[in-house]
């Protein structure tokens, strides 16, 4: 060994003598060595290390429809990508109300993040922790693993970045309302959605115990769903599917005792949808035996009553009932609260980003998703430097052509324009400098121009917290990633109308490309772009086709049409597991 020892040193410094191979028998067979140590090896060893540590450090939070979305289309070859998650999957969640009632089993609708994460360009490394707290001025995150099992290690640990991707989603909002934390159930998880699957079957477990009164048994089979947007409607579908498709055959005792309610403090359900679907929906509803009570405020909720006034009559209201599920709408995560106070938006209610989702106050944070809103300019904060933008020659008036040659990158910048335009049924965005009699003009000076635009700003609109929306998001973020440094040297956004120069990248666009509210006995309501309204059992296949096709893997896309075809021949699995 000493021998094999002292070859070894002299191969290390002598490079004529870089590679050995070395053939020696031994009592039992033989030795293969092959040895490398080119010194010419190690000096590209250590190259490729710091190549490796010179990459920007991209920190990822959440593993949701933006955070997902943003890992699959960004090339990490120039990234050295950390993401952190509670959750080491992806959950499709359109289909949690589908979960709830056993249409679609828990497994079929989640991915793995690390089979997402594969990259053949690269590693992305996963931690499935929870953010604490963010430290913009030291560009740090501080997160905690939730795994507890009595394993050994540090619990608390810390990132540093130089690009912070806040992807965390949202939580429930429950509006301070008493008792709702305590009694109610939520639907933003797999885990909640499986939780109530349970409570479901012990609410039929419970009604058929012997000694109960028929009051007692209809308290417990009372199914209450306060929120009527997409989630509570559809859950209250699938619930009437369960139930009068599954249920009342192994509980034939108690299926006249079943009553599902649900409450919406609007006029309507479905009132994001075209009035048309909130209509067909309730009275689908009707038919179904579904009570809808509008117009109603709940104020507290206890152990065994749900408390709510009706704002028609002023009457207040106290409701029995088994279970509750409570969808109304989302509030912003804690860490993200205490982010938002240290770069100056504590008085807003959710992030604010850019247009080209930057979150406010940070130049390298960026905010996706429910977690964030896109805090869209307004063009009367701008109409001064874009008018002096536009006036080339400097005449304190505005033609026409001159216009002409910034409208694009106004439109661009300020979507609400064309919006505006749209909605006035102009035929061209010139023709906002029309006169207030609706003649053409040749030229406009600066209070003519801020008149004719005086109005745009009312066509903004906040984006809804879908996953559309999201998915939307993480792509477009990934797409700025992969063009960098192209974008720094040949920019391709709008033009800067208070200084020189062009945008890097276009602003973000969101792309509606329509919803779907499952209405349950196989029938659906679908909102299309155009206007374009579908109902009944033809959307429900429309349905069927779309959300199978979006789903994040060929796996997960077999076992959701999988489940269905399950569901159809044989039914829902009615066991408590």
């Amino acid at each position: 060994m000493n021998g094999f020892t002292y070859l070894t040193r002299f191969l290390s410094s002598h490079s004529s003598y870089s590679r050995l191979l070395l053939l020696s028998s031994v009592s039992t067979g033989g030795l293969l060595v092959y040895a490398e140590s080119n010194v010419e090896s190690r000096k590209q060893v250590v190259e490729e290390n710091q190549s490796v540590s010179a990459k920007k450090r991209v920190v990822v939070l959440g593993t949701g429809w933006a955070g997902t979305s943003f890992l699959k289309d960004l090339d990490i070859s120039s990234y050295d990508v950390r993401v952190v998650s509670p959750r080491n999957y992806f959950a499709f969640t359109p289909l949690l109300p589908s979960v709830t009632c056993g249409t679609v089993e828990a497994q079929s609708i989640v991915e793995p993040v690390r089979n997402i994460i594969k990259k053949t360009s690269g590693e992305i490394q996963f931690c499935e922790a929870q953010c604490l707290k963010i430290d913009p001025e030291n560009n740090k995150v501080f997160c905690r693993s939730g795994i507890n099992d009595n394993l050994v290690g540090h619990n608390d640990f810390s990132l540093q970045y130089d690009y912070l991707i806040i992807a965390v989603g949202a939580q429930v909002n429950t509006f301070n309302t008493p008792g709702v934390m305590e009694h109610c159930h939520f639907l933003k998880e797999v885990e909640d959605a499986q939780r109530i699957r349970r409570t479901v079957i012990d609410c039929f477990e419970k009604s058929v115990i012997p000694g109960q009164t028929d009051e007692e048994r209809r308290t417990n089979l009372h199914f209450v769903i306060v929120g009527g947007g997409p989630t509570g409607v559809e859950f209250a579908a699938e619930l009437h599917d369960f139930v009068h498709e599954d249920l009342v055959r192994i509980y034939p005792s108690v299926k006249d005792l079943v009553k599902i309610t649900l409450i919406q403090s609007g006029d309507h359900i479905l009132n994001t949808f075209d009035e048309r679907i909130s209509s067909f929906a309730e009275q689908k509803f009707q038919r179904d035996g579904i009570e809808v009570m509008t117009g109603c405020r709940v104020i507290s909720v206890s152990d065994h009553f749900i408390s709510m006034n009706v704002k028609s009559t002023g009457e207040h209201v106290e409701v029995p009932y088994g279970m509750v599920l409570w969808s109304t709408g989302v509030s912003t995560r804690p860490f993200v609260k205490d982010f938002m106070e240290q770069i100056g938006q504590g008085k807003r209610r959710v992030l604010a980003t850019d247009e080209w989702l930057r979150v406010k106050g940070c130049n390298n944070v960026y905010g996706l998703g429910d977690c964030a809103t896109v805090d869209q300019r307004k063009i009367m904060e701008d109409i001064s430097a874009i008018f002096r933008a536009a006036d080339k020659d400097n005449n304190g008036s505005l033609s026409v052509e001159e216009f002409q040659d910034v409208l694009e990158d106004i439109i661009i910048h300020y979507p609400q324009v064309d919006l505006y335009r749209k909605s006035k049924h102009l035929l061209e965005a010139t023709d906002l400098l029309r006169d207030s009699k609706g003649n053409k003009r040749e030229e406009v000076d600066i209070e003519g121009f801020k008149l004719a635009l005086s109005h745009v700003d009312s066509q903004m609109k906040s984006l809804p917290a879908t996953a559309q929306v999201a998915a939307q998001q993480g792509t477009y973020l990934a797409g700025c990633f992969n063009r960098w440094e192209q974008c720094k040297s040949n920019p391709e956004g709008p033009r800067h109308f208070k200084s020189s120069g062009r945008h890097e990248f276009l602003p973000f666009r969101y792309r509606h490309l329509g919803s779907f509210a499952p209405l349950g006995g196989e029938q659906a309501a679908a909102e299309l772009p155009g206007d374009w309204v579908s109902m009944g059992h033809s959307t429900q296949w429309l349905w069927y086709s779309v959300y199978a096709s979006k789903q994040v893997s060929w796996r997960t896309r077999y076992l959701v049409v999988a489940d269905w075809a399950r569901r159809y021949i044989l039914g829902r699995d009615s066991s408590r597991i």
